[in-house]
């Protein structure tokens, strides 16, 4: 899953993005308020976490913006703004939840799986291809119903190609849901988990077609 952290304080958008990093989702970062849309309108976020005192715009008017654009992106406040006023405009703009600063990041952390966990449009609560399951409350893929020991990469890798089961994904789709444009070595470490992927998948390592000079399609109904 990949999470967009918008944040003007370096140092607060560094903890929580190592933090949501070691929990294994994906996750980018934006200073200011137009760069959060411009991501927004480029990356497919399955959640968003919003400051809101920004640079350029502010939070409620990127919250509104993202309301007007898309009705079920879920998204947390995360802010030092605590006040009642404050709170009934962030939830009334359309927040899905709302974390005061000072926060403990074990806070923020359960508030991001509880409100990914709530059904609606967005999300599926288990996944189907072939003898995969993927459960993504559990965050646990199993193959013939018996649990994948997968690392964090391995795992994003799988959920990827399973939420865009029969299409083939090209690399560069891959390299910027699970790897940022820092990580100059992401493309030899692309193929070096797609091969550990495919290793535990054992006899159904078929199910993980490389499209020659493309990317990957999983196969299976």
């Amino acid at each position: 899953m990949r999470i967009l952290v918008v944040e003007d304080e370096p140092k607060i958008a560094a903890l929580v993005q190592k933090g949501l990093e070691r929990e294994g989702y994906v996750v980018d970062t934006a200073q200011d308020g137009q760069s959060a849309l411009d991501m927004i309108e480029t990356y497919p976020y399955d959640l968003v976490v919003l400051d809101i005192i920004l640079p350029k715009r502010d939070g409620l008017d990127v919250l509104r913006t993202i309301r007007r654009r898309d009705q079920t992106l879920p998204v947390i406040i995360l802010t030092a703004r605590s006040g009642v006023d404050d709170v009934g405009a962030g939830l009334d703009s359309g927040a899905d939840d709302y974390v005061k600063k000072p926060f403990s990041f074990r806070e923020l952390s359960a508030r991001i799986r509880a409100v990914l966990r709530r059904p609606g449009e967005r999300r599926l609560p288990k996944l189907a291809v072939g003898p995969l399951v993927l459960d993504q409350a559990s965050r646990e893929i199993t193959l013939n119903g018996v649990p994948l020991a997968l690392t964090r990469k391995e795992y994003g890798l799988l959920e990827y190609l399973m939420l865009k089961h029969g299409t083939t994904v090209s690399r560069e789709q891959l390299l910027a849901h699970m790897w940022d444009e820092r990580s100059c070595t992401a493309d030899n470490a692309l193929d070096v988990h797609m091969h550990a992927v495919r290793t535990k998948l054992g006899p159904y390592a078929e199910l993980v077609e490389t499209v020659r000079g493309v990317g990957y399609r999983l196969k299976g109904d």
